[in-house]
């Protein structure tokens, strides 16, 4: 009996050492498994496309990003000077600069808020959050006051930007995101040229004096104020002619243009841009803006600048010859 079990031991042994290296085998297959099934971003930044909000599930979360989907759509319903939250805006809303919430490219899309951010800006001269990034939309395009950047109304426009960013892969850009950056014209944009534009195209909607449409309770505007005591103030990113321009060229007239089908040729773009950022509107400063001057926005209308040219130039161009001279340099 003790030879048999001894012929036995060295197969037992065999087959004990053979289910082992079957076990890690398998095993080993499970993680591989499991690591290549979390997926990257569905999507590369060149496709994207915004989700659905149709298809955000009924629990907490998604509660969460449609608020905060309404907040930027109706801003002025929350905070405006009819606002249920509280009064500190002009009555414009975030969508007024951003188009279908943040949902158009190339009418001031959202698509990369979550992959960029959080990022250095110069004009802070600080790397920002994107509560930092909200309450200076509040305080310039709102001509407002800050939230706080802990409140469920922060935290919700916080969740609905990275919501409509979360299939761009980390630190890419869509080509939509944010706004086009139109070729610069070889002369001044005219405002008097951009003044029979904006007659012509634009003032069903805005308003002969730029005052923009008001609702029936004047809760909230239908078309925004483009200047004037409600409008978005000097230190505003629209202020910028080519972000203005821009914006007009692939989103204006509203409801007709869009960035493939545009209703504005470049000079009428920049033109009627002229015309809107030379009338009155209110100013307001930030001392903390641009610490290193070298690094200013080339169209950012207010010195002092680290070149010579004269604020008026810096307003409305023509913009090469600043180019050309900053790359010298």
């Amino acid at each position: 009996m003790k030879e048999i079990r001894s012929s036995w031991f060295p197969i037992l042994l065999g087959l004990i050492i053979l289910i082992v290296i079957l076990g890690q085998l398998l095993f080993s297959r499970a993680v591989v498994k499991d690591e290549v099934s979390i997926p990257p971003a569905t999507t590369s930044a060149d496709q994207w496309q915004a989700p659905d909000i149709n298809n955000l599930p009924d629990d907490e979360q998604g509660k969460l990003i449609r608020y905060g989907r309404e907040l930027i759509s109706n801003t002025s319903l929350f905070f405006g000077p009819k606002g249920n939250i509280t009064s500190i805006t002009n009555g414009m809303n975030c969508a007024n600069c951003h188009i279908d919430a943040g949902a158009r490219s190339f009418g001031g899309s959202f698509s990369a808020v979550a992959s960029m951010y959080p990022q250095f800006r110069n004009r802070s001269g600080r790397v920002e959050s994107i509560e930092f990034r909200i309450n200076d939309c509040m305080m310039t395009s709102l001509n407002g006051k800050p939230i706080d950047s802990t409140s469920k109304e922060m935290e919700a426009m916080v969740a609905y930007l990275k919501w409509i960013g979360k299939d761009v892969p980390k630190n890419k850009k869509p080509a939509g995101a944010g706004l086009e950056d139109l070729a610069f014209l070889d002369r001044p944009a005219d405002p008097e040229n951009g003044k029979q534009v904006f007659i012509s195209k634009c003032t069903s909607c805005h308003g002969q004096n730029g005052e923009g449409m008001l609702n029936h309770d004047s809760s909230f505007y239908l078309y925004p104020p483009l200047w004037g005591p409600n409008s978005f103030n000097i230190s505003a990113g629209l202020y910028r002619i080519s972000r203005m321009a821009s914006f007009v060229k692939n989103n204006m007239p509203f409801g007709l243009a869009t960035h493939d089908s545009p209703k504005l040729t470049d000079e009428e773009s920049w033109d009627v841009a002229a015309y809107i950022i030379s009338q009155p509107r209110p100013e307001k400063f930030f001392s903390e803006d641009w610490p290193k001057i070298e690094t200013k926005a080339i169209d950012y209308p207010y010195g002092p600048y680290a070149d010579k040219f004269s604020e008026q130039q810096h307003k409305y161009g023509p913009f090469t010859p600043i180019q050309e001279a900053r790359k010298k340099k």
